[in-house]
């Protein structure tokens, strides 16, 4: 539904500006006249290339964590400074630069005029907003602390958009590596050894293995690049279609939090969002239960999230979910013995956001850790390679020059 931006008076003579969605001009004059607003000016607002580039391939928009982050924070500080919701989501709307925040605020905005509340309107824009982000949003309208909750949730939203920048630097370095390592041998073998080879076969010698060797694989890599590529797409297409079968996605999932290093890193990630997620919402005044329905959802492995599941269906019937977390055998010790203190002493809120706060510190020294080893071993490797057709190269020729 396209959005429109309008100027003109309301019905005690104040000038009025906003943005309102409507299926055309006529109905977006008659629903603001109906609100009392009488229009003087009203403009269609463009979509960006981009968004129509996604809607056409069929991708939702969505926003990052940080500038979700940074709406909620504003969001929280003019509903404490007394400042009515309405006009709150008005400031908000018209002041972001951000298109998808200020159309969606603005359509929820539309939305509490016409009676609905906050979190019912958030819900219709779930691209937008996690379930999480509503769930909390409804407690606090429920308890009539949506300033704090807000606030809460916006620390919740800044810590994940932390962890998530800091594992995307950390991965950068690696993946450049790689990509321009393998780019470069690629044109090596494609274009340069090539004509080096036909140069030393001509020479009529018998030539040294590593010489061979490197003839072998450039002749592989110019006559079959095609069916590699081939081969290396059909192969993801088909681990991704078996992923999407419940089968294959515990058992992929299974496999990820086994393979060395990296297993750990995503146990140690997975914890601390787990641990961060469950004690925000309980903080915030969701019950364990429906805390537990959450974080389960938001959890991107499906061995955790049975393990959470079996959790709540044991803390439903009455068990302590620090037993049922240890009986599991997927999460570290340390998390059922905090969250066993914290079910004791009735402070598992704290108790879980101080494990998360544990976890992310073992995450950043995990990531530092691998990156220590990871960039040395990648030097090490293209180093070789380089090396091999360097050696492969030379060897026929400093045997022809002792020849003679």
């Amino acid at each position: 539904m396209p959005f429109f931006e309008y100027s003109g008076f309301d019905t005690k003579g104040r000038k009025v500006s906003g943005k309102a969605d409507g299926s055309g001009r006529k109905a977006v004059v008659k629903k603001l006249s109906q609100q009392g607003i009488y229009i003087t000016n009203l403009s269609e607002l463009a979509e960006s290339s981009s968004s129509g580039w996604f809607k056409s391939f069929g991708f939702k928009r969505k926003i990052s964590s940080a500038d979700l982050a940074a709406m909620t924070r504003q969001l929280g500080t003019l509903l404490s400074a007394g400042i009515s919701l309405d006009e709150t989501l008005l400031t908000l709307g018209e002041q972001t630069e951000h298109a998808i925040v200020g159309n969606t605020l603005m359509a929820i905005r539309e939305k509490i005029l016409q009676g609905s509340s906050l979190h019912e309107a958030m819900s219709g824009h779930q691209q937008v907003f996690p379930n999480l982000y509503i769930n909390m949003i409804q407690v606090g309208e429920s308890s009539g602390t949506l300033d704090q909750v807000t606030l809460q949730l916006a620390d919740f939203l800044d810590e994940q958009a932390r962890i998530k920048s800091r594992i995307q630097a950390a991965t950068a370095y690696p993946i450049l590596m790689v990509l321009v390592g393998s780019g470069v041998l690629a044109f090596l073998f494609v274009f340069v050894v090539p004509k080096i080879t036909l140069m030393l076969t001509e020479m009529d010698r018998a030539l040294p293995w590593p010489t061979q060797l490197l003839i072998s694989l450039s002749e592989g890599v110019k006559s079959w690049w095609m069916a590699f590529v081939v081969i290396i797409i059909a192969a993801v297409i088909a681990l991704k279609r078996y992923r999407n079968t419940p089968a294959g996605k515990t058992k992929t999932d299974s496999i990820l939090l086994k393979i060395p290093i990296f297993g750990r890193l995503n146990l140690l990630i997975a914890t601390a969002w787990f641990s961060r997620t469950l004690g925000t919402l309980l903080q915030s005044g969701v019950p364990l239960l429906k805390a537990l329905d959450i974080s389960k959802g938001l959890l991107r492995n499906s061995v955790l999230s049975h393990a959470i599941d079996d959790a709540r269906r044991q803390v439903q019937e009455g068990g302590s979910l620090a037993k049922s977390l240890k009986e599991s055998g997927v999460f570290p010790p340390m998390v059922a013995q905090m969250t066993a203190a914290g079910e004791k002493s009735g402070q598992l809120e704290p108790m879980l956001t101080r494990l998360a706060d544990t976890y992310d510190h073992q995450t950043d020294l995990s990531i530092t850790s691998l990156l220590s080893l990871l960039e040395p071993i990648l030097i090490l490797v293209m180093g070789g390679v380089v090396g091999f057709v360097v050696l492969a190269i030379l060897l026929p020729l400093f045997e022809a020059s002792q020849g003679f």
